[in-house]
């Protein structure tokens, strides 16, 4: 079974980010970023045996952390095939997804080598980078500003079609 563990954003701000995402499948025939609701992703997509869910379910319930504020402005993207909503900075959000990896040391999760870089995607590996340019200069010419506040995490489980929330 594949999981990753994420912050779901709420419903105003998912509702928003899906109206992108449709406009990413009627424009330029997008259809990945579809299949998971807007988040943050603090740990990438990994394979778990599904036994092992509520283990790892219990061990997310012991991770506490003081609700804070995620602040999304405008767009972002990873030339040439990924655009997304940026998500500024924060130490906290760094903090959050440290500790998470730290406490599933025992789980089959891989540590990201790169620099962790928050983000609400859009579209991506789907997005042909021939239709890259096109597409950010549509999102490039967009304001858009949401603060939310993060109080849980959400572990997604892939059902063979789409993501949803375990």
């Amino acid at each position: 079974m594949l999981y990753f563990i994420a912050i779901v954003a709420p419903d105003k701000v998912n509702r928003q980010v899906l109206q992108w995402k449709q406009y990413m499948l009627q424009q330029f025939n997008c259809q990945v970023a579809l299949k998971s609701p807007a988040h943050i992703t603090l740990v990438p997509p990994f394979s778990m045996r599904q036994e092992r869910e509520e283990e790892l379910v219990s061990i997310l319930k012991t991770i506490h952390f003081e609700p804070f504020p995620i602040h999304l402005k405008n767009f972002d993207a990873f030339t040439p095939r990924v655009i997304f909503v940026h998500v500024e900075p924060s130490p906290t959000l760094e903090a959050l997804k440290t500790a998470i990896e730290n406490a599933l040391a025992g789980f089959p999760i891989k540590k990201e080598e790169r620099p962790f870089h928050p983000h609400v995607t859009i579209a991506n590996r789907d997005l042909e980078k021939k239709d890259f340019p096109a597409a950010w200069d549509h999102f490039s010419n967009i304001h858009y500003e949401a603060v939310f506040e993060a109080n849980n995490i959400s572990l997604l489980r892939h059902n063979g079609v789409q993501w949803e929330i375990a």
